[in-house]
């Protein structure tokens, strides 16, 4: 990443019933912050500001749009979890109400599901997580591209390289994710091309190329330029981050005609506690 870059690099994970989007920023000399987006009211809470290392696509967001759960690098950390660890906090905070140590960065983080007859993680190492088994389970990630666009209805397109039996962290074959939109009477699908971090890292330049997202129509297809994140809501409009920092929903047009924007990256980082609704489940 360009340290002299002006805008933060973005990453969605939607909780599509819930109408919430849990953006994960990247901003220059090891900062984070995460953020609460609600596209329909067009509002945007920003949260926890972060410095040492998230992984987007190692994240997730409860169904109800409430749970974060995350995985952090905190080099030099000296608390029980450790330097790398999982976590979950309430949105769009990062006060760890239950974490676990992970040994090392190989972990593909942890996700939420709705059945919880089902906990594929142990007790945690700090903090319990008696209250969101009542909730949700926690399932660990299998390491592959795009891991939160395929828990969120994004396939892989037919003429997507098989995966091969060697590659075992899935990051040798180009993958295209394909997503139609969830509205029936608009005959549109989403697509994206990317390899092993989906999170799309790209060469340290500015302004940077953009992240590979198609809009097709029929026979009609053309790229969303200037377009960092992209998919759909449940309504079929389009929740769109751009490489300037701004959080658009947008009609599925060529256009691309927006509705409402949010425009971040201004602010500088500043650390500061969590509000206390964030240290209860």
């Amino acid at each position: 990443m360009d340290e002299s870059a002006p805008f933060p690099r973005l990453f969605g994970i939607t909780a599509p019933a819930a109408g919430v989007v849990a953006v994960v920023e990247r901003r220059p000399r090891g900062w984070w912050r995460v953020g609460r987006w609600d596209p329909t009211a067009g509002r945007y809470e920003p949260g926890a500001w972060f410095r040492g290392r998230l992984y987007p696509q190692r994240c997730d967001l409860s169904p109800d749009g409430r749970y974060f759960a995350y995985f952090a690098l905190k080099p030099g950390s000296d608390w029980a979890a450790g330097e790398t660890y999982t976590a979950v906090s309430r949105l769009p905070w990062l006060k760890a109400l239950a974490a676990w140590g992970e040994s090392g960065t190989y972990s593909r983080g942890a996700h939420f599901r709705t059945d919880t007859a089902v906990w594929d993680r142990g007790p945690p190492t700090v903090g319990d997580a008696g209250p969101l088994r009542a909730r949700y389970s926690l399932g660990w990630t299998r390491a592959a591209q795009f891991a939160v666009e395929r828990r969120r209805g994004w396939q892989e397109s037919a003429d997507t390289p098989p995966r091969a039996d060697d590659d075992g962290w899935d990051q040798a074959r180009d993958v295209v994710m394909e997503k139609p939109c969830p509205v029936g009477d608009r005959p549109a699908v989403l697509s994206v091309r990317g390899k092993f971090a989906a999170f799309r890292e790209l060469p340290n330049h500015w302004p940077p190329a953009d992240s590979g997202y198609t809009l097709t129509r029929g026979r009609e297809s053309w790229p969303l330029a200037g377009v960092k994140w992209a998919d759909w809501d449940a309504a079929g409009r389009l929740l769109v981050a751009t490489w300037d920092g701004r959080l658009r929903v947008q009609k599925p047009d060529r256009p691309g005609t927006v509705v409402s924007e949010v425009r971040l990256g201004d602010d500088e980082p500043a650390r500061g506690p969590a509000p206390a609704w964030a240290d209860e489940w």
